[in-house]
């Protein structure tokens, strides 16, 4: 039992406490970055590497000088490194960056008034006249910021609850209509 306690009483409260919340924020910055570089943002991401790699520099070295002595110092880096992921993952969705391309597949008798609406909104939207298993049916391809879809997909539901939806990230985008506005936000 006197171990127990030994393992967990080894190194004080406040130390465990820097190591967990500066080893979360290092690794909430760490997703955000990969994120950004991912969808093209290149100058955010290298900016916030160094904040990462500065974060992680000192932590790493707080943690490995005596880990042998207060293994519980590795656990608790581990327990940030974990919050750090759901945290950044979490801001990235809130932050909402980049484009989407939706495409809608609703019954054609109820495409123009949905049509008229995306557009009078600022959408780019392309149409493709389909056929379904059972009635002629039209495709629409609308190009949105990632930030508010699902406001947008709500909008498609409200006018046809029985629409099938896709939603897929979009690297590049060149070319086609964008209004002036939604240029604004890359």
């Amino acid at each position: 039992m006197e171990q127990v306690i030994h393992f967990f009483t080894v190194v004080s409260p406040l130390e465990l406490s820097l190591i967990f919340f500066s080893k979360a924020i290092e690794v909430t910055i760490s997703t955000l970055r990969q994120i950004l570089v991912n969808k093209g943002y290149r100058t955010q991401g290298t900016i916030l590497s160094f904040f990462e790699i500065v974060l992680w520099v000192f932590m790493a070295a707080r943690v490995v000088t005596g880990i042998a002595q207060a293994p519980i110092k590795g656990i608790v880096y581990s327990m940030g490194f974990s919050l750090g992921v759901y945290l950044g993952s979490l801001i990235e969705n809130y932050i909402g960056l980049g484009k989407v391309m939706i495409q809608a597949i609703i019954p054609q008798e109820k495409s123009e008034g949905l049509i008229v609406m995306l557009r009078s909104k600022g959408y780019g939207v392309t149409v493709i006249k389909a056929r379904g298993r059972d009635s002629e049916k039209t495709v629409l391809m609308i190009f949105a910021n990632r930030k508010g879809k699902e406001s947008l997909i709500e909008e498609i539901y409200r006018n046809d609850a029985g629409a099938m939806i896709i939603s897929n990230d979009v690297t590049v985008l060149r070319g086609g209509y964008i209004s002036a506005a939604r240029k604004l936000f890359k």
